[in-house]
């Protein structure tokens, strides 16, 4: 005895009977989908007049905080479409105590991604050791010319500016180690500064007459 198809089976009825589709029931279901959309009030912004709110982590573009980049090259390294662009010089810094040693530190000269490679995999915010690189959630940045997107140290200085505020911490959470030990340093700063004895002051007496 052979089993009956998937399709003679999806047909047939627990009774036995076959069940045949009601004429229209395909139009009267997308006929519904559309009232319920109809009845709905629709939204339009009108942009750019009015400038649509964007979630504070968007990933819009990547603002260069330049004081903190160390030139230390892990962007660049680990970005996966090699889309940084990093070149700098080496000065030496003179001692700052008398028979110390000189030091030698980088400086940045050029500071440039180019966005038309970019993918936004925020790899390169993630590596960086020394907080110098941030999501900006700018997105006006369209150009006509391809080669244009490579933007330079001081339009990345610019979006810097539009980087939102961290978001505030749960207060569940615990507290962040630096701002514990920052905490624990002063009160025993300021438990040091009680505890020294004070000098006493003299106190100039009456002057005795002369007889």
């Amino acid at each position: 005895m052979s089993r009956p198809s998937p399709d003679q089976r999806s047909s047939t009825a627990p009774s036995g009977r076959s069940r045949l589709p009601i004429p229209g029931s395909g139009l009267a279901k997308g006929l519904a989908v559309t009232l319920r959309t109809m009845t709905k009030k629709s939204v339009t912004e009108q942009y750019p007049d009015t400038q649509p709110a964007l979630p504070p982590r968007s990933r819009g573009v990547i603002g260069l905080f330049e004081e903190n980049c160390t030139v230390c090259m892990l962007c660049a390294r680990e970005c996966p479409d090699w889309c940084i662009y990093i070149d700098s010089h080496k000065e030496t810094v003179p001692a700052v105590t008398p028979g110390g040693r000189e030091r030698s530190r980088n400086v940045l000269d050029r500071f440039a991604i180019d966005f038309s490679l970019c993918m936004y995999c925020g790899i390169c915010i993630e590596v960086c050791p020394f907080d110098a690189l941030f999501w900006s959630p700018e997105f006006e940045y369209a150009e006509t010319d391809i080669r244009d997107l490579t933007h330079e140290r001081d339009k990345l200085r610019e979006w810097m500016w539009t980087v939102p505020a961290p978001p505030a911490l749960d207060p569940g959470a615990e507290e962040p180690k630096e701002l514990a030990a920052a905490r624990k340093s002063a009160e025993k700063l300021a438990a040091a500064a009680q505890t020294e004895p004070t000098e006493p002051t003299e106190s100039a007496g009456p002057q005795e007459g002369a007889s």
